[in-house]
């Protein structure tokens, strides 16, 4: 280099690189790759149970107690009615945090409802004899519908640890967005649960 130049300023030639903001928050990507593995799990489920289903000449057994078709319809909608009111939740977070409170709380009500009324249901079923060893049908429905349970109650314990973090202004939209995308996949995974099994 020659005597009194000044070395060249590298960041003029090459600039630092930009911090990119990624297109799906990644608590929301993990949340989607989640989701996918549980659609392959029930995807199994349903996909053994039709084929038991073929598998036998009259379904469900003679014989067993019938799946309350009717009651279940109710609490069916008392699960879509609680996927509804986290939309609304999310648009009115959007808008106002503090408004997402009360539609968060009713749709925790309205999941605990449904897992209690889901319990009323199997302690009927059991007490009217049908049991995990009843059939090839019992073990499934308990399987399928018990494995649902278990998702909803993971889902009622994040929307109320958000519910938590909103009080204490601690909850970013991208967790949130996480926990309502959740929250809708278990919703609407149970109408197909509910023609598969108890129709």
């Amino acid at each position: 280099m020659a005597y009194g130049m000044s070395e060249p300023d590298l960041r003029i030639v090459h600039p630092p690189p930009r911090e990119r903001k990624p297109v799906v928050p990644n608590a929301v990507l993990g949340t989607m790759i989640f989701i996918l593995t549980e659609c392959m799990l029930f995807a199994g489920f349903i996909s053994a149970y039709a084929i038991a289903r073929t598998n036998v000449p009259v379904w469900p057994p003679a014989g067993q107690p019938r799946l309350p078709i009717e009651a279940t319809g109710f609490n069916t909608l008392v699960l879509l009615a609680s996927g509804a009111l986290m939309v609304y939740a999310g648009r009115r977070f959007a808008e106002a945090p503090e408004a997402a409170k009360r539609p968060m709380l009713g749709a925790v009500a309205l999941g605990v409802f449904f897992v209690l009324f889901q319990g009323y249901e199997w302690a009927n079923l059991l007490s009217a004899g049908l049991g995990l060893r009843t059939s090839s049908h019992s073990a499934f429905f308990y399987l399928i519908v018990g494995m649902h349970g278990l998702h909803v109650l993971g889902g009622t314990a994040v929307i109320v640890r958000q519910f938590v973090q909103l009080r204490a202004g601690d909850l970013s939209g991208d967790s949130f967005w996480a926990g309502r995308l959740f929250w809708y996949f278990v919703v609407l995974l149970w109408p197909v649960l509910y023609w598969q099994v108890y129709l």
